[in-house]
């Protein structure tokens, strides 16, 4: 490490030990709540999707799910003559809870590449931003492909984290299976293909538009007082909105005489947006919720992160 790496070096760490009120960086220690609270703020920011969604720190471990929703319409009139007017539950407290597993971010940064950096008057932000990011993907990946977590994770056999932590399909998979599709024609597999079936009447594949997939979701997955909401949403893959795009962009049609599917990038022709979600595999229309545990985030130096839990 060169002298003015040093520098910069000695500098961050003693920033990072201001911030968390401690005398020493390079000790294990808690951080400071506010500071928890600022980096859950920089993690969500660093990502459109997961600034879309609530984020929401919790001071339990495990409790009841949080939902700030509704379950259903509230409007009522009542005869007051012959009974007395009731007032009815917003929310959608349920036996189904939270549980928040201690989850690492382990990290480190070699010497060349600190040497590469020194040169940059915003050092210490870069190397932040970095890590964040990085964070931000991760927890991405998670909701979409987790489906158990491992005592011990194995990068290599689940190369998508899906056994660091429980995902959002996962949820509702085993917790609302009758929201989920599961398969077509063929268990397990969802086509997409309008090409006339030779053996029988209709279409080779289940659906012969992405439309008509998320129509067909919206309207039997989704409960009745959901379906219009002005913040429904289609997420999916890129590779699914590339499959739907790709051949209206290459084959040539006069502006006035666009397909009536035509859709522009950012919406959907059932009326709700699309959002394009890194490690996104299937279609789902929902707003997915992120929960951390205040107080227990903690900066652990080396050689303190190798074996303590």
């Amino acid at each position: 490490m060169r002298n003015d790496t040093r520098t910069h070096f000695n500098n961050f760490a003693a920033q990072v030990a201001k911030l968390n009120g401690v005398p020493d960086a390079t000790q294990k220690s808690a951080v400071d709540p506010t500071i928890q609270q600022r980096l859950e703020k920089r993690i969500q920011e660093s990502s459109d999707f997961l600034s879309r969604i609530n984020m929401v720190g919790v001071d339990e471990l495990k409790g009841e799910k949080l939902a700030l929703g509704v379950t259903g319409p509230i409007a009522a009139r009542t005869n007051v003559n012959n009974q007395d007017r009731k007032t009815r539950d917003l929310t959608t407290l349920d036996a189904q809870g939270y549980e928040c597993r201690m989850t690492e971010f382990d990290t480190h940064l070699g010497y060349a590449k600190l040497d590469a950096w020194a040169k940059f008057p915003n050092f210490q932000a870069m190397v932040r931003d970095v890590i964040v990011r990085q964070q931000a993907l991760d927890r991405m990946m998670i909701g979409f492909n987790g489906t158990s977590a491992a005592t011990q994770t194995d990068p290599v056999a689940n190369p998508y984290l899906e056994d660091v932590n429980i995902g959002w399909l996962q949820h509702y998979r085993t917790q609302s299976p009758a929201r989920v599709m599961t398969g077509g024609k063929t268990n397990g597999k969802v086509l997409i293909d309008p090409t006339p079936n030779a053996s029988e009447p209709g279409i080779v594949g289940d659906y012969a538009t992405l439309d008509a997939l998320v129509y067909d979701v919206v309207n039997s997955l989704i409960a009745p007082w959901f379906r219009r909401l002005p913040g429904l949403v289609v997420i999916l893959g890129r590779n699914l909105m590339s499959d739907k795009y790709f051949p209206l962009l290459t084959s040539y049609h006069p502006l006035s005489n666009w397909p009536p599917t035509w859709l522009s990038v950012r919406s959907a022709s059932v009326g709700s947006k699309a959002w394009m979600c890194p490690f996104s595999p299937i279609t789902r229309s929902w707003s997915p919720p992120w929960i951390t545990s205040r107080s227990t985030a903690e900066r652990r130096p080396p050689p303190l992160c190798h074996r303590e839990p």
